[in-house]
Formats: structure tokens, C-alpha cells, sequence
């Protein structure tokens, strides 16, 4: 279950003996490993005062859903109440988001960002908040798309008295962005009535859990309406924090005539590229000089393609990291620097002449220099090549010594891997990257993760469950197989055929196309995780990298295998070019460049993973971790969700 269930009556009687935290716990343990003490310690000051606030208003039997899980994310409303409309008799719920905030004022005069007494950083409007979390339910959950009333919700600042909140109480009020504050609790009971009956509210309960789920929104699919027509995207919490953050920073530079960056870090699945489209949308809707930047061929070539569909303008919003040695200071006034962890030294390449070599500057210096609001997106797990050097540190402590104020936004919460964070935590503990050391995967209910005897049923599996989109309008399903560069990699053969060059046993299939050009029916490099004929090749990590697929099959190859119950890695294995120079490359660089390629490669699959090690021993090992799970995939199939995922990283 997405939530901890009860009823109002309970969550009160669970409140009053001083077991609530406890149960919410435990619940949440059966589904996650771990909970912190500040959720705790929000769980017994907030739900407390809520049950005593349902039951004091006679809606003890509305039914309560703790902790609730939004659809295909990790991000959890504090609570949804389901119960009885007492005018039309209908469901109906509200999306209730409890602040425990006693003082708070806007943040730099903004209307949807604001600043919270000991909170570092700025957060959003709780109203903003709550309405976003409303709007996403209602595209995703099918139950709602159908009623004849809108979700409703509402933010509780349960500690809070007006005085100390007057700038949040000024931003226009919906149905979808009530705020009630402490000194407003009369409002707010009266509000609740007005919204359930005294009436159980178990069946709108398990009509609401039980929905089905729309498929999610492909990026490609609505970038060229993103940037075009309007908003296509619902952003969430961090994500909408980033947003107004660049919004903020690009009307503040200008009144104030300085630069500003902001930095904003997250992991695969988290948003970080539907933010950058998004804020493109609307920079380029307003009429202000913006572009868009990554390292990547791949992603650039893509987004040219799909986002920049028919326009040549739109498709020169779209350039690389070294397209700024000639830039003029402030020439544009936003810059988006999308997968930033893929900025370089310098912008220098084999074709840059030697006059333009000896007078070249930091990559970063050029990015930053450019815009007057440059703003870096990036996963520092992510560095795969050897000169990549964009972190959250590095590029904060560039801007700074150049003055220019920073904004950091971290961002938490996952939308890819079926929005199971667990399933990311356990790809960083298994390669290394983080925790002490590899953990049993149970299953979470949200994500498919299997291992293959052979890369003939890796194939099989995928081969299954790859199909295009339905002739009605259904959604399609996705499938890549890509493998750790452990092959060598060779030109298209005269006739015009491709070498297949990963070779396991009997089995053998080609890499991706080198360049951008097709080859027979394979698709040029760029677009491999795109197009469907990408298929029959095997991806590497440069071509996997900032995509996402529905299902993604990987080969470990014999560069990271299992010895004593720990993964280690074996760069002579390797046959990257990049790592072939222990000069320019070390040993500890190359096992940490190794162990975030299959970072990389892991978290691409948006329901599911299939794994096969080339070696028996690793085999061995990960079969003691991974327990079969079939959960999820009846779960998609009874909900019909399909077709893609929300976001690239």
C-alpha cells in the first residue's frame, strides 16, 4: 500500500497512547529501509493535532492515508483524507500538507518562494506546494480525471498565528492552495465539514488506492509544446523551488544589474531536465535570451530533434558546453547547463587551432561568463570520463571567488526506477558509492529488478516487453540492452553492416552506431535510446547516459566483478580508451569512473532492470542479494500505465 491507512478515529486513539509514530514507521519500513528522526519527530507534532482537529469537527470515520506515496515518485504527502462530499453525496478528498512553521516571510519579495525561521535556503509557498501536488494527482490517477469537482487541498500551519505569516497569507487563494494557520483553526474546522459528511470514508478510501495510473509524461514527447504552447510538466517541491529559484535569480540580476548561479543537484530520475525545459518554456515565453548547454552529443542531438521539431530557432536554443569560447560577457541572460557534472577544463579540442588553444579559458569561466544567470544541473555520481570535473563544490566555489551570488537546490525525490528511491539507494550500495556495503533487494512493489542466467534470456526478457505504440493512442513500452565498455569496438564493415563485437559465449551482438549516421537500420548514436531500431545494438554508457527507457537490460562485464562479497573493479579489463593511460588516469580515478558508469547504466530503466554478470562469481554474488520480485509488473499491467518515463536526469 502507498500509505499508512486508518481512520480519523484511530489516528487519534494511536496519537493518544503514543504508538502513531511507531506504526507510520513501521510501515514504512515494510516498503523502504530506514526513517529519520526529524520524520519522527514531524509525525508526533503534526498527526496529533490533525486527528484531535477531525474528530473535534465529528469527522472521526473520514479515513486518513499517511505518508501517501504520489504515483511513479518517492515524494510522500503528509496526508490524504477520502470520505463523503455531504452535499452531493460523491467522494471526496483533500490533499492536506501540515507545516509545523512559526514564523516565515517571503523570500526576497517572491510570491512563491519563502524563507523559514532556522530552515536554510529558501522553500516554496506552502499554498504552491500543496496545489502542485492537486495537479499532479489529478493527470496521473484515473479516478480523478473522471469526477466532476476538482481535488481539493489545503495547507495547516498548525504552530503558526497570522502575524508572523503575513506575507504568505497575500497570494490569491484556489481550492487547490487553502492556507489555514493556528489562529484560523475555527476556519479550518468549519472547512473540513464543509468538504466531508460524518460518514465512513472507507470505499472513497479504496477507490482512491486502487486507481488506475496514467502513464506518465515522455520528455520528448512535449518538449517542442513545453517550449512553444505552454507548461507541460507538473514540478514538485525542489523541483518547483529550482524553477522560481532561476525565475527569481533572472528579474533580481536584472533590477539589480548582477550576476547570479544557481546550482542545482540531484541524482538519475530526479527531475533535473524536465526543470531545464520547463524554465525554458517559460524564459522563452516571456521573450528573455535563453539557451540551453550539456557536454553530451547524444542528449544535444536529441533535444534538437524532438524539443526543436521543425523549427531551426528552436533547435539553435540547443549547444554544447564549447560553444562559448567567443562569448561576450552577459551576451545571453539565462544559460542552462544540463548534466554540468560533464563540464571540462577547458574547451579545447583536437580540431581548436593552436592560436585559440594558447589564449583558452576555464570551460566554467566561459559558461558562467556568458550569462547573466548561469545555472548548473547536475549528478555528481555521474562523472564517467576522465577531465569531467562539474560538482557542486567546484562550480559554488568558482562562481563565488568570481562574486556572484550562489543558490544550491538539492533535490531529493525520484521519478524514474518507478519512483523507488530504494531502488537507487541500492545501486550505490551494491557499486560502493555509498553506505557500508551491498544490501538485499526484497522488492518495494515499485520497481521490477531481475538477473538473467545468460544474456540470451536478458535479450528474451526484453525483446517481451519492447512493443510501439497502440494504433488507438496506447502507450508503447521501451527496452535497451547496454553492457560496461569491456568490448572492442569496431567500424561498420564495407557492406555496410555492423561488427558484433560483445561477444558472451554464443552470444553476440553489436555496439551502438559510432557517429550520428545511420547504419542499415541501426539509428545514429544520438538517437539509440530514442528511436526503435536501437534495439538490436547494445548501448554504452555515453549513449545511455541522460535517457531513460521503460526496461533496461545491462551486461556487468568483467571490469566489476564480485570478490570477497564486495564488488571490485579490474581497469585492465576495460577496453575505454580513456582509461587506457594510467598517466593521465589513476587507479582509484578509474575505479571510480568504472563504478559510476554502471551507475549510469543501472538507473535507466523507468519500471524495471535485468541484469547479467559475465562472471560466474559475480553471478554467484548478486543472486544472494536479488530475490525475484513479479509485484510490479502485475501492477503496471492491471493499471495499463505504459509508454516512457517523466524525466531524463
Amino acid at each position: 500500500m502507498s500509505a499508512f491507512r486508518t481512520s480519523a478515529a484511530n489516528l487519534l486513539r494511536l496519537a493518544t497512547d503514543g504508538t502513531l509514530a511507531d506504526r507510520v514507521a513501521e510501515h514504512l519500513w515494510s516498503i523502504r529501509h530506514g526513517v529519520s528522526p526529524a520524520e519522527r519527530r514531524s509525525w508526533m507534532n503534526s498527526l496529533p493535532v490533525l486527528a484531535q482537529d477531525l474528530a473535534d469537527a465529528g469527522l472521526d470515520q473520514v479515513e486518513v492515508l499517511v505518508e501517501y506515496q504520489l504515483p511513479l515518485t518517492s515524494r510522500r504527502i503528509d496526508a490524504v483524507l477520502a470520505g463523503v462530499d455531504p452535499r452531493s453525496g460523491d467522494d471526496s478528498y483533500l490533499v492536506v500538507e501540515l507545516k509545523q512553521w512559526s514564523y516565515a516571510t517571503a523570500y526576497e519579495e517572491s510570491d512563491t518562494l519563502v524563507a523559514v525561521e532556522h530552515a536554510r535556503g529558501p522553500r516554496l509557498h506552502p499554498g504552491v506546494q500543496v496545489a502542485d501536488y492537486c495537479q499532479y494527482l489529478t493527470d496521473f490517477l484515473g479516478i480523478l480525471g473522471r469526477r466532476r469537482y476538482p481535488l481539493n487541498g489545503a495547507a495547516y500551519l498548525h504552530n503558526a498565528v497570522d502575524r508572523d505569516i503575513v506575507d504568505l497569507l497575500g497570494r490569491p487563494v484556489t481550492e487547490q492552495s487553502r492556507l489555514f494557520t493556528r489562529q484560523r483553526r475555527g476556519q479550518w474546522l468549519a472547512y473540513l465539514q464543509s468538504r466531508f459528511a460524518p460518514k465512513s470514508g472507507a470505499a472513497a478510501a479504496d477507490r482512491f488506492l486502487t486507481s488506475t495510473v496514467r502513464p506518465s509524461r515522455h520528455l520528448l514527447r512535449y518538449a517542442a509544446q513545453e517550449l512553444k504552447d505552454r507548461s507541460q510538466f507538473t514540478l514538485l517541491d525542489e523541483q518547483h523551488v529550482a524553477y522560481e529559484l532561476v525565475l527569481h535569480a533572472v528579474e533580481r540580476a536584472r533590477k539589480a544589474n548582477r550576476k547570479r548561479a544557481v546550482v542545482v543537484a540531484g541524482g538519475p530520475g530526479s527531475g533535473k531536465s524536465v526543470i531545464a525545459l520547463s524554465v525554458m518554456g517559460e524564459l522563452a515565453r516571456q521573450g528573455r535570451t535563453v539557451l540551453h548547454a550539456t557536454g553530451s552529443r547524444a542528449f544535444t542531438q536529441t533535444l534538437r530533434r524532438y524539443a526543436g521539431h521543425r523549427s531551426t530557432r528552436l533547435q539553435g536554443m540547443f549547444k554544447y558546453f564549447n560553444s562559448f569560447m567567443d562569448a561576450g560577457a552577459n551576451d545571453i541572460e539565462v544559460l542552462l547547463c544540463d548534466e554540468a557534472h560533464r563540464i571540462r577544463e577547458t574547451s579545447v579540442n583536437r580540431y581548436t587551432p593552436k592560436a585559440r588553444r594558447d589564449r583558452a579559458r576555464p570551460q566554467l569561466d566561459e559558461l558562467i561568463s556568458t550569462a547573466r544567470v548561469p545555472v548548473f544541473l547536475l549528478d555528481e555520481h555521474q562523472v564517467v570520463k576522465p577531465g569531467e570535473l562539474g560538482s557542486v563544490e567546484v562550480i559554488s566555489a568558482y562562481a563565488g571567488k568570481l562574486g556572484l551570488e550562489v543558490e544550491v537546490v538539492a533535490l531529493h525525490d525520484q521519478f524514474r526506477c518507478g519512483g523507488s528511491a530504494a531502488y537507487e539507494d541500492w545501486v550505490l550500495t551494491l557499486l560502493g558509492l555509498d553506505g557500508d556495503g551491498p544490501t538485499v533487494w526484497a522488492g518495494d512493489g515499485r520497481f521490477d529488478l531481475r538477473l538473467a542466467e545468460s544474456p540470451t534470456q536478458l535479450e528474451a526478457f526484453l525483446r517481451a516487453r519492447q512493443r510501439p505504440p497502440g494504433a488507438a493512442g496506447e502507450p508503447g513500452q521501451t527496452a535497451r540492452m547496454s553492457a560496461g565498455y569491456c568490448w572492442p569496438w569496431s567500424d561498420p564493415r564495407l557492406d555496410g553492416t555492423l561488427v558484433p563485437d560483445v561477444v558472451v559465449g554464443e552470444w553476440a551482438r553489436p555496439w551502438n552506431v559510432k557517429s550520428d549516421r545511420s547504419v542499415g537500420d541501426a539509428p545514429g548514436s544520438a538517437f539509440w535510446a530514442t528511436d526503435p531500431n536501437g534495439f538490436d545494438q547494445v548501448g554504452c554508457v555515453y549513449t545511455a547516459q541522460g535517457f531513460e527507457y521503460d526496461w533496461s537490460g545491462v551486461i556487468i562485464g568483467p571490469d566489476l566483478v564480485a570478490r570477497d562479497g564486495r564488488l571490485v573493479t579490474r581497469r585492465g579489463e576495460s577496453k575505454d580508451p580513456a582509461l587506457r593511460s594510467r598517466k593521465a588516469v589513476s587507479d582509484d580515478e578509474a575505479d571510480r569512473l568504472i563504478r559510476n558508469t554502471y551507475k549510469v547504466l543501472l538507473t535507466r530503466g523507468m519500471r524495471g532492470t535485468i541484469i547479467h554478470s559475465v562472471d560466474p562469481e559475480t553471478r554467484e554474488f548478486l543472486a544472494a542479494l536479488v530475490r525475484p520480485t513479479r509485484e510490479v509488473e502485475t501492477h503496471y499491467e492491471q493499471n495499463g500505465d505504459g509508454g516512457g518515463g517523466r524525466t531524463f536526469d
